[in-house]
């Protein structure tokens, strides 16, 4: 018994199998590292219901309710509510504006839960014309019915 040769459709099966062992040990790395990076969304009413981890990074999202905005007094602090019609959380962010942010308008601010309760951003994103909205929002506004069926809000 000589050299015995592996057939080209064995060493195929082979190279198939440790390409598929490859990719599931990749995956086992990735998703916990993943998992460190991903930022869930809340609604008030969700955040009411089921509160994050102490420090942890979340997305808020719903209208800014109207007469809510308070800009301090150095100009780069703005406190305003949001809302989703049936609870509300009181934002607090620091920075630059977007030019669309206003009140009445849907507003998903990235951040943590701050000591005193409220939400401390640090990222803010505005609808950027009259009929998008963040699909999150949307949804969040469905549920507590500010949401009409064609996407428009409940007046």
């Amino acid at each position: 018994m000589a050299g015995r040769t592996v057939s080209a459709k064995s060493q195929r099966l082979i190279l198939a199998g440790l390409a598929l062992v490859a990719i599931v040990g990749a995956g086992l790395v990735a998703i916990p590292a993943l998992e460190g990076t991903a930022t869930y969304f809340y609604a008030p009413s969700d955040l009411a219901a089921n509160p994050p981890e102490p420090g942890a990074r979340i997305r808020l999202g719903g209208l800014v309710k109207d007469g809510s905005v308070v800009r301090e007094d150095e100009g780069l602090t703005l406190a305003f509510t949001v809302t989703d019609g049936a609870r509300e959380t009181r934002v607090r962010y620091t920075g630059i504006v977007p030019d669309l942010f206003r009140e009445g308008q849907g507003v998903v601010a990235t951040g943590r839960i701050g000591p005193d309760g409220g939400f401390v951003a640090d990222h803010l994103l505005a609808k950027h014309d009259e009929t998008y909205m963040p699909p999150e929002v949307a949804k969040s506004l469905g549920r507590t019915g500010m949401m009409h069926q064609t996407g428009s809000l409940a007046e």
